[in-house]
Formats: C-alpha cells, sequence, structure tokens
C-alpha cells in the first residue's frame, strides 16, 4: 500500500467509525505528518483525493473538515444500481459454499449483482471490508457476524449502513447490541438435542467439544450443560473442550488426545460443534484403536456432506444451509423493495430462527443394549 493510500485509509476510516464527525475539523498536515511519517506531499495528496470524492472539504484559512455524507448519500440517484453484498466468515469451506449458493440463486432471479465478501473470522478483515460497502454504495447486505460470542469493535460501522439506510441482516449469528433481523438456527436447542441423544443411550461421561469465539458455539455448549442438569447426569469440566478460530486446527485434537490418554478414562461419548471438527476427532479415535459406535459414540453439527463421506456415517443435527441462504436473499429483497416503497413495517418484521432436528445415524449406539 502506497504511503498515500494509508493516510487516505486512515481518515476514512475515522470518519466511518466517527471519530470525525459532520464539520468537524480534522487533523493539520503537520499533525497528519507526523502520525504517519510521512512528507507534506503525502499528506496534501491523500487530502485532495478525499475532497475530490467527497469525504473532505476545505475552508480558506480555518482548515479541512469531514463533510456531511448523510446528506450525500441521500441526494444521490441509486433507483438503478442493483448490487448487495454477502459477508461470510468463510467461502470455500465447509457449509458456506451451499448457504452463498442458495442467496446467490434468488438474488441474481431478482436482477441483483452480488458480490462475495470473506473476513476468515476476522474483525480487521471485517473492518476493511464494512469500510467498503459504505463507500461502493450497496442496496442491501447479507451478513455472517464475526467472532459473534465477542463484543464487536467494528459497530460503528454497521451504525452508519443505518444511518445511510442501507438494510441489512445477519445469519447464523447475529450482535446482540445492533438487535438486528436475523435468520438462525436455535443453537442452544440443537447442542440439547445432540446431548440428550447420547444419554438417552445410556452415555454418562460425554465430552462436549465447542468454539467459543462464535455465538453458535456458546449456545452449543449452553444446551450441552443444560442437557446434563435436566437429565440429572453429572458434568465433569475436564470433559469441555473449547478453542477459538485460532487454535481450531490444534487445539481441540490435543486435548481430545490428552482425555483419552488418561487410565480408566471411562469416556463414551462425543459431542462436536459440528462435522468439521467431528471428522478431526475422528482421526484421534482412530489412531487410539477406538471403534465407532462399539466403544465409543459421536454426534456431530450441521448435517453436511461430511456427515457421509466418511466410512463412520455420523449423527448430525440438521442445517438449513441453502434454504438460509434463500431466506436471507428473500429477507434482503423485501427490506429494499419496502425501502424504495418508503414502507416502514417492513423493517419490523421478525427474525427467522430455525428449529433443530437430528439425524442419526450409525455413529452413535445404545450402550445398555
Amino acid at each position: 500500500m502506497t504511503k498515500y493510500n494509508m493516510v487516505k485509509n486512515a481518515i476514512q476510516s475515522k470518519i466511518t467509525d466517527g471519530t470525525y464527525t459532520a464539520h468537524q475539523k480534522i487533523s493539520s498536515e503537520s499533525e497528519l505528518m507526523k502520525e504517519f511519517g510521512v512528507s507534506r506531499h503525502t499528506v496534501r495528496q491523500a487530502i485532495g483525493e478525499l475532497v475530490t470524492t467527497g469525504w473532505l472539504y476545505r475552508e480558506q484559512g480555518s482548515g479541512t473538515f469531514c463533510a456531511d455524507r448523510t446528506v450525500e448519500k441521500k441526494s444521490e440517484h441509486r433507483e438503478n444500481q442493483k448490487s448487495i453484498a454477502i459477508v461470510t466468515t468463510y467461502i470455500s469451506d465447509y457449509i458456506f459454499t451451499s448457504i452463498i449458493r442458495g442467496a446467490e440463486a434468488r438474488l441474481s432471479e431478482a436482477g441483483y449483482q452480488v458480490s462475495i465478501f470473506s473476513t476468515n473470522n476476522n474483525h480487521e478483515n471485517e473492518r476493511l471490508i464494512l469500510g467498503k460497502l459504505l463507500n461502493q454504495k450497496f442496496d442491501g447486505v447479507i451478513v455472517e457476524p464475526t467472532k459473534s460470542a465477542y463484543s464487536n469493535p467494528n459497530l460503528a460501522y454497521y451504525l452508519e449502513l443505518e444511518q445511510q439506510s442501507i438494510p441489512y441482516i445477519m445469519i447464523n449469528a447475529y450482535y446482540d447490541e445492533l438487535e438486528p433481523i436475523s435468520i438462525v438456527m436455535d443453537d442452544e436447542k440443537g447442542g440439547f438435542i445432540q446431548t440428550e441423544h447420547l444419554i438417552n443411550l445410556g452415555h454418562r461421561n460425554i465430552i462436549g467439544c465447542f468454539k467459543t469465539d462464535d455465538m453458535q458455539g456458546a449456545q452449543r455448549m449452553k444446551g450441552f450443560l443444560k442437557a446434563h442438569r435436566k437429565n440429572n447426569v453429572p458434568i465433569n469440566p475436564r470433559n469441555i473442550i473449547t478453542y477459538t478460530t485460532e487454535g481450531k486446527e490444534t487445539k481441540p485434537v490435543q486435548e481430545l488426545d490428552k482425555l483419552l490418554s488418561a487410565p480408566n478414562h471411562g469416556l463414551t461419548g462425543l459431542v462436536c460443534y459440528n462435522d468439521e471438527i467431528a471428522m478431526k476427532l475422528l482421526n484421534v479415535l482412530r489412531e487410539k484403536n477406538i471403534i465407532i459406535p462399539d466403544d465409543f459414540s459421536m454426534v456431530g453439527y450441521d448435517d453436511s456432506f461430511l456427515a457421509e463421506i466418511s466410512e463412520v456415517k455420523l449423527t448430525s443435527i440438521v442445517h438449513p444451509k441453502s434454504l438460509m441462504g434463500e431466506e436471507a436473499a428473500n429477507t434482503i429483497l423485501d427490506l429494499i423493495n419496502s425501502k424504495k416503497n418508503k414502507n416502514n413495517d417492513a423493517f419490523n418484521r421478525n427474525s427467522i430462527v430455525y428449529s433443530p432436528e437430528l439425524v442419526v445415524r450409525t455413529s452413535t449406539k445404545d450402550i445398555n443394549e
């Protein structure tokens, strides 16, 4: 990135996140030179481009100020613009292709150009993407939140979407502070169903493995605990494996190996955050010559293609996948049309919550038989 682009992007970010408000004077050229360690020419080049594109304006003898972009956005004629952004944590991995395919097919059918972005479940990537969306004037945005179990540092960007009257909805999870329209699963109930299935099969010493930087994992772990309590099965805290995005490739495998290496561990069941992690953990079981389901039962989540490609056919919770994508597309289209028709009722609609169902295959067994 060139030095002037670095300065320009930093100023744009401060405008977008509310550090600079409309008609507020920005830092002087000398202050910007010192802050970024660049020449006066570089600062003037960056400011000049931001003035030309309507982000800033100059007043002779007073300095440079943040433009009122709300007025600009409202005055822009966007009737002929038909573009929608889909922001997901991942694009090509796991079930995300099915979700995106479902949304993209419906949006294309409605005549919209679809742009797809991936945050890789990273807040900084999310911030950069949201900045692009605000600059490029999309008609609507479908978002899968990044690390949704944590307080989000990019809320100002979502508030800016609202200020510019750009409809957005969230899928798979949502940022609770924003109370957005969302399309999600009842993940707490899903985790409960996974766990109670094993308890009903006689399992009492069950491992739970959950990704806890996303809302889905936190809710599924909550369901895991509730199922134990409801059925009066003691919970062993050592049997709960938690991990985050950064540790997903190593920590679950290492922790399961440690649990199964303990003498007389007595473990008979495993509840997994999703099918993807279940496949990784299945390799650990194989290495220890543990036979599924004769020696050990396991349950996945999402009923993905992974549930059936292995020689072990995985019992798993159904995720709507492409249906969720299609529902998301229909919802964002309704919001866009309601905005065009000045019908505010659509913005009061209810979110969609899918009720989980379990598909039972051969990875679980009644140990009382």
